[in-house]
């Protein structure tokens, strides 16, 4: 699961800046609770818009790549859902190092999003509109408890007085 997530994170191409960035809890926020729906909406637009529906979801797209990079690093690293970033950039990569009871966690949460992407897929596919809403809920709310996982993962690691990767640096004194 976590090769997944790295590659998956390789693929939005998040440099430590780009990590540093995210954890402003503006781009958490707004990413996790736009992404999904406008990207539901986008590909529903095919109803109406036929092939010009691919402009929307490209700029759905560009949003989920966007965001990470739209918002400046955050004053302050106490906030739930920076101290949830960090906890996601420590487990990616330092994995084998976590505990395994989050591993577990985490594995199960992400594989609990799986039903609910189906379900929203095919809410999409047959034009089955509170099949998709609901499906999108049900993928939504298992990433919610996954950043609520890695706040766990980002506290214990600070507890153990390890620097969080791409966050601890002393050269710019600015995310100490």
């Amino acid at each position: 699961m976590i090769g997944l997530l790295q590659t998956a994170g390789t693929l939005m191409g998040l440099s430590d800046n780009v990590w540093r960035r995210h954890s402003n809890p503006w781009s958490v926020y707004t990413r996790m609770f736009t992404a999904l729906p406008l990207l539901l909406l986008a590909v529903w637009s095919r109803v109406w818009l036929g092939w010009w529906a691919l402009l929307p979801v490209f700029l759905a797209v560009a949003w989920i790549w966007l965001n990470p990079r739209a918002f400046p690093e955050p004053a302050r690293q106490d906030a739930w859902a920076t101290r949830g970033v960090m906890g996601e950039r420590i487990f990616l990569s330092h994995g084998a190092e976590i505990a395994a009871h989050h591993r577990r966690m985490a594995t199960i949460l992400s594989w609990l999003s799986v039903p609910g992407a189906l379900v929203m897929v095919w809410g999409l596919v047959a034009l089955w509109w509170e099949g998709a809403v609901f499906g999108m809920i049900l993928t939504g709310l298992p990433k919610v408890w996954f950043v609520d996982r890695m706040v766990w993962v980002h506290d214990d690691w600070r507890r153990s007085g390890r620097p969080v990767p791409g966050f601890d640096r002393t050269d710019e004194g600015k995310m100490k």
